[in-house]
């Protein structure tokens, strides 16, 4: 590892422990980055093994890789997978004990290849003879068989395992591998059913559709075309340009072949994927009776045949339920729905079931009786902790085994390390580090876990839902700190979901589906009609036993968490590797390298987490022959040649280099560093210390000086600093003395302060008062709209109560002081339009923030236009207030005309905006009332008082600034209260000679005011309105 310190700036570092702040996720990442930009793909925190998955292939798998690696020590060559197995089966044949290889990452990241590889490595670094041959190929071969029947094409990875896989390799005294067990867990049978855009059904389906030959295709009644199957075409990509159907078809094939299928149960097994997709074509409808049929009939001929099923009985457990009460079996029929639900449920019990029996058939070939002196190893792909857009039950399930992982690790880490150190004699230092133990108990505690309530939730009578479910959640565990719901989060969190804070980050779940994927329910019509089958599988996997037995079967949740904690008993009964896989980039192209996407997963898989506990004491731990050898040439004690013992060898390194005491330490057999700069530092003298080695003979002299000077300044230090520790431990004692007097007073006084002032007292509540006051000082509220006040002494809530209204008084007094005339004027405005507007007018929000200006004509005529009106329309002795530029809309054919809207202390005059003609001139005495729509639109009527002689009827306007322009009218004719929201959708306005005419108010996408086929005048304006509307 240190032969490449050096080359850090440009290759990154080989250990992610030698980062110098490793609490900085930026700088973690960035050295991923590094090596990866140099193809360099792996990269260790201490024995974890961080991979990230190149998308492409690497020549760094070779045998030549292999014999490298073979026999070497674990930090002698950079990083590689190989090394992480060879430790591990080394370890084990010396040791005599288990060995695991933890593998983890989220779908895309490389844990198929990764366990692939370690395989790989194991079979060539073991012995070779024709039995252990034929063992290793059967265990190679599992892999193929298990990724066509248990792998997918998903969105992230093309080939996405879709289940947990645990497989035990059983080697015996000499090393040899002779065996092997496998252990699957929470296999995606909802995929058998359904699969998102994008995404394919398990890989068999489509090999057997590309590979099988005619023969085998008419046998199974197939068509050779995935479009035809509804099982299959969901996700709309059954070709992929990564993957040949026919080709994996072969090897999957050749795989059960060699792990002793026999041809029957390749047939039968076979037989069982080409019924699935018959089950997914088949169709339900209802006939004149309104009973449930099956309308596809040579669907279920072809499953009958193929599992040797009575066709009748098929159909009849597909249509109707069969319940068995006091002895009596009573069939009742299922709705169109029911039918399509049972037939999925059978689809997905029937698949299931069946992979079930390929891992118990794999098992049994790969079975090794003898256990006299026989060791593990154990390789454990487990899917990554998992944040979809939609997250369901299998998301909660896979994340909950991700946190008891989590923990697993974290715990063996600590004690690995703590081990360690007992070992070399060094004490050992707490870490603290997030413990997801609370976690792990919110989700699988008695009684009040969350899978424990979904259970209880199950098994009630009645009607019990998802929402009730997540009802008695909230209820039960809503104030877990752990634990949000939609009453405690109603903005953020919907009615059907709720969110877990996992170690990874907050994950939200929605809730639809839980109990029907927990319960898992399959009725007991169609497992009878499956154990009536004459297919060697299906009539296995069904078994009488099953519906006599009057034992509710576990649910789904339960199977996982009982599952899930024997394999945390496995995993702590042997010793781990770890292995940590990454994507780089979600488009699975080789060289790019996705910063948000990498660090998402450097968070879930808990990287930072697992450097901090790394790091909690010694960053670098080396046996002293090897730090000696290394590094004897920076210190002269030590050069050219060192007999001594390795350990004194070591020291006299460090002191030589200047290390300070706190930055490491001596254990037994190893040097522990705490600080990578420390090593760094000595690294980079190393390099200098090559290119000074030819001057050597000329150094001598000058180091010798040095060091003399380097005595002479220790023993005046050592002089100056005994001198000074007697002085310091003087004063130290002193302040101790008057340090405990003063405490005595401070608790005594604390113990009475709730009596009357006395000596005891005095000095303690006059300290309470002053910090109080101090505190209150810093904390006081600066703004009125600050309600807060710090919480008060009981000694002084009297001038608590003085202070505080007297603090409101005070900030009130310069709130008001710091107003400008203008900014008074505008506030004053403001309040008369909430008054008119606010609740009513749509648009009134808007307004706001915007200043009420007294004229708003175009910059370049507004003085033409003012001057104008000053000198020849308006009287000598009315003062202008307001101008604005208005559509005005004829009352007869609603034509718009663009005038000029001024106000004087008297009037309300409007102008033509072209040559500046009075249109009219409305005092304000003659003014009824204004109308406007509760909507967001600009358009508002002024309602004329009826006068004989001149009375054309109301004026109908629009202006830009509809708030503003009411408001002024307001104001300057004194009718505050004139305003009339309307709310119904119209506002009515008169005409000529008494008639009425209709103004009508909708919504729509586009805001437009247009004249509708019934002669009225329609506005529509959209939710933003259809001008400014302020």
């Amino acid at each position: 590892m240190e032969h490449d310190l050096h080359l850090r700036d440009r290759v990154g570092l080989q250990d992610f422990v030698l980062l110098e702040d490793y609490n900085n996720e930026d700088e973690f990442i960035e050295n991923l980055r590094k090596r990866f930009n140099k193809d360099i793909i792996y990269t260790y925190i201490g024995p974890v093994l961080v991979s990230v998955n190149p998308y492409k292939e690497l020549p760094i798998y070779s045998q030549e890789y292999i014999e490298t690696y073979r026999g070497e020590a674990f930090y002698e060559l950079p990083p590689h997978i190989y090394a992480v197995a060879d430790t591990a089966y080394r370890s084990m044949l010396s040791e005599k004990r288990d060995h695991c290889v933890l593998i983890s990452g989220e779908s895309g990241a490389g844990k198929t290849e990764a366990s692939k590889k370690i395989l790989h490595y194991l079979a060539e670094a073991s012995r070779r003879t024709a039995d252990v041959d034929r063992v290793k190929e059967r265990l190679l071969q599992s892999n193929p068989v298990l990724e066509a029947f248990g792998n997918a094409k998903t969105n992230r990875n093309d080939n996405s395992s879709r289940f947990g896989k645990y497989m035990d390799i059983q080697f015996n005294f000499k090393g040899v591998p002779v065996g092997g067990h496998i252990l699957n867990y929470l296999l995606e049978k909802s995929r058998v059913v359904h699969q998102a855009a994008g995404e394919r059904n398990f890989h068999i389906f489509y090999q057997l559709l590309a590979g099988a030959d005619e023969k085998t295709l008419q046998r199974l009644h197939l068509q050779a075309d995935p479009d035809v199957y509804f099982y299959l075409k969901q996700g709309g990509s059954s070709q992929v340009a990564s993957i040949n159907d026919a080709r994996d078809f072969k090897v999957a094939k050749n795989g059960l072949e060699v792990i002793d299928f026999s041809e029957k149960e390749q047939s039968d097994l076979f037989a069982i994927v080409a019924a699935v997709l018959h089950l997914g074509n088949m169709e339900f409808d209802e006939d004149a009776n309104h009973q449930t049929i099956v309308i596809a009939s040579e669907h279920a001929t072809s499953i009958a045949q193929l599992l040797g099923c009575p066709e009748d009985v098929l159909k009849k457990a597909l249509t109707y339920k069969s319940i068995e009460a006091r002895g009596e079996k009573v069939h009742s029929p299922l709705n169109v729905e029911q039918a399509v639900y049972a037939r999925d449920a059978l689809a997905k019990a029937v698949y299931e079931r069946m992979f079930t029996w390929l891992v118990n058939k794999i098992n049994r070939s790969l079975a090794f009786e003898e256990q006299r002196g026989q060791t593990l190893m154990g390789l454990l792909d487990i899917y990554g902790f998992e944040i979809f857009q939609t997250n369901s039950f299998e998301q909660f399930c896979i994340n909950f085994c991700n946190e008891k992982l989590q923990q697993l690790v974290i715990e063996l880490t600590l004690k690995s390390e703590q081990e360690e150190y007992l070992r070399e004699g060094i004490e050992w230092e707490p870490v603290e580090y997030f413990n997801n133990k609370i976690i792990c108990d919110l989700i699988e505690e008695k009684h009040r876990g969350i899978i424990a309530i979904l259970d209880e939730e199950c098994l009630l009578p009645g009607e019990t839902t998802d929402a009730t479910f997540l009802s008695k959640m909230e209820d039960t565990i809503g104030q877990h700190p752990h634990f949000r719901g939609h009453k405690m989060a109603r903005k953020q969190i919907s009615r059907q979901e709720f969110q877990l804070r996992h170690y990874a980050g907050e994950v939200m779940y929605n809730v639809n589906g839980f109990l029907d994927k927990n319960n898992d329910l399959l009725f007991r019509g169609l497992k009878e009609a499956m154990i009536e089958t004459t297919n060697s599988i299906t009539s296995t996997v069904f078994t009488q036993a099953e519906i006599e037995s009057k034992k509710r079967p576990d649910t789904a949740g339960t199977q996982f968490k009982v599952s899930l904690s024997q394999l945390m008993v496995i995993l702590m009964s042997k010793e781990p590797s770890y292995i940590r896989c990454i994507k780089p980039n979600d488009s699975k192209r080789p060289a790019i390298f996705s910063e948000a996407i990498v660090r998402h997963q450097v968070k879930y898989l808990g990287l930072m987490e697992n450097l901090r506990v790394r790091r909690a004491g010694f960053a670098y731990k080396r046996n002293y022959d090897f730090f000696v050898h290394r590094y004897k040439s920076l210190c002269p004690a030590t050069w050219p040649h060192y007999h001594g013992d390795a350990k004194d060898g070591v020291r006299l390194i460090c002191e030589h280099l200047h290390f300070d005491a706190s930055d490491y330490k001596l254990g037994k057999s190893k040097i522990f560093v705490r600080s990578p700069k420390t090593l760094f530092e000595t690294e980079d003298a190393l390099q200098a210390r090559k290119h000074e080695l030819a001057t050597l003979l000329g150094a001598t002299y000058r180091g010798y000086r040095q060091r003399r000077c380097y005595r002479q300044m220790q023993a005046a230090v050592t002089n100056i600093a005994k001198y000074w520790r007697r002085l310091a431990a003087q004063r130290l004692l002193a302040r101790r003395r008057h340090a405990a007097t003063v405490l005595r007073r401070f608790v005594k006084g604390f113990m009475t302060r709730h009596q009357s002032l006395s000596l005891d007292n005095s000095e303690f509540l006059q300290y309470v008062r002053r910090e109080y006051l101090m505190r209150l000082a810093k904390q006081v509220p600066r703004s009125v709209l600050d309600k807060s006040w710090p919480r008060c002494p009981s000694s002084l809530r009297k001038t608590d109560d003085l202070l505080r209204p007297l603090c409101t008084r005070t900030l009130v007094r310069h709130y008001v002081r710091s107003l400008s005339p203008d900014q008074k004027n505008q506030l004053e405005q403001k309040v008369i339009a909430e008054v008119i507007f606010k609740g009513k007018k749509q648009s009134y929000q808007h307004s706001i923030p915007h200043y009420f200006l007294d004229h708003r004509l175009p910059e370049g005529t507004s003085a033409a236009i003012l001057a104008h009106f000053e000198a020849k329309v308006k009287p000598g002795d009315e003062k202008t207030t307001y101008s604005t530029v208005v559509t005005k809309y004829d009352r007869h054919g609603y034509q718009s005309r663009s005038w000029i809207l001024l106000t004087t202390n008297a009037a309300l005059y409007l102008l033509e905006e072209k040559n500046l003609k009075l249109k009219h001139r409305v005092p304000y005495s003659s003014i009824k009332g204004i109308s406007v729509s509760s909507l967001a639109d600009s358009v508002f009527v002024t309602h004329i008082i009826p006068d004989t002689k001149k009375d054309k009827g109301d004026i109908i306007l629009e202006s830009a600034w509809l708030i503003e322009t009411v408001t002024k009218i307001c104001i300057v004719s004194k009718k505050v209260d004139m305003v009339h929201l309307e709310e119904s959708g119209s506002i009515c306005h008169t005409m000529a000679d008494g008639k009425t005419g209709i103004i009508e108010f909708l919504h729509g996408e586009e805001p437009q005011i247009t004249k509708s086929k019934n002669g009225t005048l329609t506005v529509v304006t959209t939710a933003n309105g259809y001008s400014n509307g302020y």
